[in-house]
């Protein structure tokens, strides 16, 4: 099994590859999923080339959904019937992760983050008001994991590979990658 990170137009560079590079450090297999397209553009101009665009993906389980956050990025994820269906598929056996804007604007309304502790950038709480988010950088709450900006992504990335192969394995590439040593 594996995990899909989405990339849609305008998504935040640093909060998508960060934890890609943390969970692939740790083994892990990972799919760039592209919303729209195989080459994606992020919100300051740089260009990914996604592993397979979403629509294309094969019907199956993931071991976690992932969204980076961004803007325009979040809501063009957010209005993705394919990006959706898996986020709810995944939260029903598998862990789903959100960083920035994403928790509020695409978590929440799919109603995810209902009875979850969770975080998200300040002020996109209002684009989901009956949710209630924390100051913390990172909240792991069960199956959801959410971190607040792209300042928190290698925290972020290192929870989701504690939670998918177990802290020894995040220890492991954190120090390797010498994080906060």
């Amino acid at each position: 099994m594996s995990v899909v990170v989405f990339l849609a137009e305008g998504f935040e560079e640093t909060e998508a590859l960060c934890p890609v590079d943390v969970l692939r450090r740790g083994g892990v297999s990972v799919i760039l999923a592209g919303v729209g397209g195989e080459y994606i553009t992020s919100s300051h101009g740089v260009t990914i080339k996604a592993d397979a665009e979403v629509d294309d993906l094969p019907d199956e389980e993931y071991e976690a959904a992932f969204c980076p956050g961004g803007m325009p990025g979040s809501v063009n994820l957010s209005q993705s019937w394919k990006v959706n269906e898996i986020l709810v598929k995944t939260a029903q056996t598998g862990i789903v992760a959100a960083i920035c804007a994403a928790p509020a604007v695409v978590l929440s309304p799919l109603g995810l983050l209902a009875g979850h502790n969770a975080t998200c950038y300040p002020g996109c709480e209002s684009y989901a008001p009956s949710q209630h988010f924390s100051g913390d950088g990172v909240v792991v709450d069960g199956g959801i994991i959410t971190a607040r900006s792209a300042g928190w992504a290698f925290d972020l990335g290192l929870a989701l590979l504690s939670a998918l192969r177990g802290p020894e394995a995040a220890e492991k590439v954190r120090q390797a990658i010498l994080y906060r040593v």
